[in-house]
């Protein structure tokens, strides 16, 4: 646990130091849970939200995307359930004064009998070797069992007390397990109360007359009420999506763990409206589509795993999560979702519009049932950054920091570095520069020893540095030398644009 705190600390100060991100309001000493995109930052936030665009409209001709106003009209929310259900559940310790979301508690202790059982099958796994069965010694070996069932129990009846709004249930699971207060050992709780994650805003020019709305906490209204819009202009048939990216607030309990939980975030949400009875289908189909998108970044495939919820939201009769191994753990990085015909329906009876497909294959009109994919782009952002972070150790006894960013979202694709700062060599690399920048971006870096300017373009995350030396005057060759292996090749000027293409390039990656 102590290793990963550090890795965490580690992936915050670096965050910082190389530009990623910095504590909103920084020189007013911040404000909580809001943060700033730097220079790098901005740069990767924006090829991850290019990245999944491309993946999700670009590749699916199914599929088109809209931007809807952040503002809505007021009773969007009263008929999404968001108004009276769009509540966690809040508990105070009243000793440290510290505020806890109940249901994160009771996961958290979950997850932490989940790695008692994780730790015996390692421990057997490196016993036996290759002879090891992980299917046969699960399902024989007793302590695991009692650790699996334990905790199947445990997110079972946190499950049905959710559902059922049973919260003193909620605080006697959190009393019965023995709880504490993650920062103080404290287990003197307060009642577990419900709290409204909306925030509220006003439209008008006067108090008086000003009326009562709501920052938006999902995208995914805005989908659903310009459902026929987009159906008619765009002559869509069933199945076909709407996909959006854009800014959602919520007044977290609890806003913690740097960028994950944050007040301010941003979505990455794809509505797939289906035919009523064929949802579960096209659930499983998302299912596999996303986790693929997942892997084709090389952030690891162990460090993913789906969590089938127990409680299933109002609208939904199917529910995942893909989940993502953080430094602290596994968490929720991105949600499928089977909603049914829920929003659409309810959208229908408070707006008196009819939002209906015909279908001319079954002729009739019906209400879509729709399958969800919905990410958060910070956390695919905190997931990235940290999985690509490294320390490792050289061959000749040094050790480097390297930051292998997926060469596709690196904000830099490369970096042009003169040998020294004579003799001409600057001037060819910006003639370079001035080549490159129209179809990557590039930049200059002249200041220091060449080796410790590729430790800082490695720390960086730049996947290529591109040296120009005195021979590269006469034949017009540089040396182009690979972040992550180190490797240095001499290659023509002439041929620098593919050499980055074949390495960064959308088409490229994804035909890898």
């Amino acid at each position: 646990m102590a290793k990963q705190e550090d890795l965490f600390k580690n992936v915050i100060s670096h965050a910082k130091e190389y530009g990623y991100i910095f504590a909103s309001s920084e020189i007013y000493d911040g404000l909580s849970a809001v943060y700033d995109y730097g220079q790098n930052g901005a740069e990767l936030k924006k090829n991850i939200r290019e990245y999944w665009w491309k993946s999700m409209v670009q590749l699916h001709q199914e599929i088109v995307g809209i931007d809807a106003a952040i503002l809505m009209h007021p009773t969007t929310w009263k008929a999404s359930g968001h108004v009276d259900a769009f509540n966690d559940p809040l508990i105070d310790n009243k000793d440290s004064k510290k505020r806890y979301r109940a249901d994160v508690l009771v996961e958290d202790h979950a997850e932490k009998i989940l790695q008692k059982a994780q730790k015996e099958i390692e421990k057997a796994r490196k016993r036996f070797g290759e002879a090891f069965d992980e299917e046969q010694f699960v399902n024989t070996n007793d302590r695991v069992q009692r650790y699996l069932s334990e905790r199947k129990e445990i997110l079972e009846r946190l499950g049905r007390s959710l559902t059922n709004e049973d919260l003193k249930d909620v605080k006697a699971l959190i009393e019965e397990l023995g709880i504490a207060d993650p920062e103080t050992g404290s287990k003197n709780w307060t009642d577990v109360r419900q709290f409204n994650l909306m925030f509220g805003t006003k439209l008008g020019a006067s108090s008086e007359t000003a009326s009562n709305l709501y920052l938006r906490p999902e995208t995914a209204q805005g989908i659903f009420v310009n459902f026929s819009n987009v159906q008619k202009t765009g002559r869509m048939k069933i199945p076909f999506g709407i996909a959006q990216t854009g800014k959602a607030f919520r007044n977290e309990i609890v806003a913690r763990q740097f960028i994950f939980r944050m007040r301010e975030f941003e979505q990455m949400e794809m509505q797939y409206f289906v035919r009523p009875g064929e949802e579960l289908k096209w659930y499983e189909h998302w299912k596999e589509v996303r986790q693929k998108w997942h892997f084709s970044l090389g952030l690891g495939e162990e460090n993913y795993r789906f969590h089938d919820h127990e409680k299933l939201a109002h609208y939904a009769n199917a529910a995942t999560d893909i989940e993502f191994n953080f430094p602290f753990g596994f968490k929720e990085l991105e949600g499928i979702h089977s909603r049914t015909d829920f929003d659409l329906k309810a959208h229908e009876e408070h707006s008196g519009r009819k939002l209906r497909f015909y279908d001319p294959e079954l002729q009739e009109n019906y209400v879509p049932y729709v399958i969800e994919t919905s990410i958060g782009l910070d956390r695919m952002f905190l997931a990235v950054l940290s999985a690509s972070l490294k320390e490792e150790e050289l061959e000749d006894g040094s050790s480097r920091t390297v930051l292998k960013l997926p060469a596709i979202l690196a904000p830099y694709k490369a970096a042009v570095l003169p040998l020294v700062k004579k003799d001409g060599l600057p001037e060819l690399a910006q003639e370079i520069i001035e080549e490159l920048k129209w179809d990557f971006n590039v930049q200059y870096d002249e200041k220091d020893a060449i080796g410790r300017r590729y430790r800082r373009q490695d720390a960086a995350g730049t996947p290529l540095c591109i040296t120009v030396d005195h021979d590269s005057l006469e034949d017009r060759t540089v040396t182009v030398r690979y972040r992550d292996t180190m490797e240095q090749k001499r290659v023509p000027v002439s041929e620098l644009s593919k050499v980055i293409s074949e390495e960064t390039d959308f088409k490229h990656w994804m035909k890898k």
